[in-house]
């Protein structure tokens, strides 16, 4: 009896966890088994591996072959393991080295003539890999600028299956720098100097970058909605070390890393089509699922164009995400939980027919109420600010060049640092992620200053949530203009924010 043994990893929901390979060659007919809870993408991993090793001009072992993936009981998926599996036969046939499988982990499609694909999640793969205390990783070569992206661990490359045996026989130096690429396709990033007009809305976007508010554009079309929502990223803070791996976890998870450059240090934008389902929206896939677009906005802003056209079931699967920042999952596959604290940007059409101009509106009251009245009471509860545009008119459009995204980014950044020096203590980055206890208790505004909300919540014009989201966006305003808290004015401005129509 034979046997050899690697390591690989699979995904497990936002993870990764190592999996045991071990190859036996015993007495018996000739065949390939495989053991282990796999799909069937990994079940025909026995026909990829064999023509890929009989392709690499290395002889297919003579015997009955089980291949064993463990721990038997997890759920694996996908063609990520194929290397492992590869290389734990030839070992246990004796044709490779084994001084290096012990502390290496393998990850890679092969092809039937023995090339290596590149595979997603790498990046989760190797973090798991470093935790377990393993020191080398193989990975193809497309993969390696996000294997890089671990520090501590020893990348290496490789194009072909020969490459790997070779360096396992001390024969070849594998790769440790991904192929070059041309990065001219790079998204240049939009300036806010670009919007005329429609100055409420812009302070309306600086305040919800400042303190990571959800936002609602109603107005005609061609107003410069969606304008406005694609400049937000160009003034939020870039994600920190910490949020840039989160972030780029979460995106080679779902497959949408850039070859040439894989970390995501700028807050992604995501707009998914407005006839997106909830599964795309949230998250699906069997067995196991995969992060949908609320997740790969995460950390970043998460925009819905032409809201009131999507689906009642699609809008109202982002509550709980808006007061979580997760998004939990249950397949036949298992449960995952998914990180998707985004901010929240919705633009929408005042009615179905929107006119340029509202007095052309062939709406009936009726339809108009229906159309916006998707958007349901607690899902817009969870909306800190609403913002009807206007068409800007002529004069605005001859006006003066308006204030570039530069020096609403420094005004952002410094109400961003006043919040988190604020909240450090407590573990909160922005105001919207304080809790509404900490709100009227820990950091209790005097009754002058509550004032406003007290009348609101007495004449029922918002709800408990909405008042604890009121006194965050107050906060906001106080950051901006260098206060150390908010005042009456503040706390009456955030109100106005958000008791506006929308209809």
């Amino acid at each position: 009896m034979k046997l050899g043994q690697t390591k690989t990893a699979v995904l497990s929901g936002a993870a990764s966890e190592i999996i045991e390979v071990q190859a036996d060659i015993g007495q018996g007919l000739p065949g390939v088994h495989m053991t282990g809870r796999v799909d069937a993408v990994m079940k025909e991993a026995r026909d990829r591996i064999r023509a890929a090793i009989t392709n690499s001009k290395r002889p297919w072992p003579q015997g009955r072959i089980i291949l064993g993936l463990a721990p038997a009981d997890m759920p694996k998926t996908g063609s990520g393991c194929d290397l492992a599996l590869a290389v734990a036969v030839m070992a246990a046939e004796g044709k490779v080295s084994a001084r290096h499988l012990g502390h290496t982990l393998f990850l890679g499609e092969l092809s039937l003539d023995g090339r290596l694909r590149p595979v997603r999640g790498v990046l989760p793969a190797v973090v798991a890999a470093k935790n377990r205390g393993l020191t080398h990783v193989v990975v193809p070569v497309e993969n390696v600028r996000e294997a890089a992206l671990v520090p501590g661990m020893d990348v290496g490359g490789a194009a072909d299956l020969v490459s790997v045996l070779d360096w396992l026989d001390g024969h070849r130096i594998l790769d440790n720098v991904g192929p070059a690429t041309n990065s001219t396709d790079m998204p240049a990033m939009t300036d806010l100097a670009d919007v005329v007009g429609q100055d409420e809305a812009r302070y309306a976007l600086e305040i919800a970058a400042a303190g990571a508010h959800h936002l609602l554009l109603t107005g005609p079309p061609g107003v410069g909605k969606t304008m406005l929502a694609k400049r937000l990223p160009g003034i939020l803070p870039p994600l920190s070390e910490s949020e840039a791996l989160e972030v780029t976890t979460i995106h080679s998870i779902a497959g949408t890393l850039s070859e040439h450059d894989p970390l995501i240090d700028r807050a992604p934008f995501i707009a998914p089509h407005h006839s997106t389902s909830v599964a795309a929206l949230t998250g699906g896939g069997s067995p196991m699922p995969r992060p949908g677009a609320a997740s790969r906005a995460h950390r970043g802003v998460l925009f819905l164009d032409e809201c009131a056209e999507l689906g009642p079931k699609v809008l109202e699967s982002l509550r709980t995400p808006l007061e979580d920042g997760s998004i939990r999952v249950l397949r036949v596959g298992g449960f995952v939980a998914f990180p998707a604290r985004f901010q929240l940007v919705l633009a929408a059409n005042p009615c179905p027919c929107a006119p340029a101009n509202d007095a052309d509106c062939v709406c009936s009251p009726t339809v108009r109420r229906r159309y916006l009245g998707k958007l349901s009471g607690p899902l817009m509860d969870r909306v800190d600010i609403r913002v009807r545009m206007d068409p800007p008119g002529v004069a605005a459009l001859s006006s003066e060049e308006p204030e570039p995204s530069a020096a609403v980014r420094k005004r952002v950044l410094d109400a961003r640092s006043a919040a988190r020096e604020r909240w450090a203590e407590y573990g909160w980055q922005t105001n919207s992620e304080v809790p509404g206890p900490a709100l009227r208790r820990r950091f209790k505004l005097p009754p002058t200053v509550v004032r406003p909300v007290e009348l609101f919540l007495r004449d029922g014009r918002i709800t408990t949530r909405g008042a604890d989201r009121a006194l965050r966006l107050a906060w906001t305003l106080s950051d901006l203009r260098g206060a150390d808290t908010p005042s009456e004015t503040d706390v009456a401005q955030a109100l106005m924010f958000r008791d506006r129509g929308y209809g």
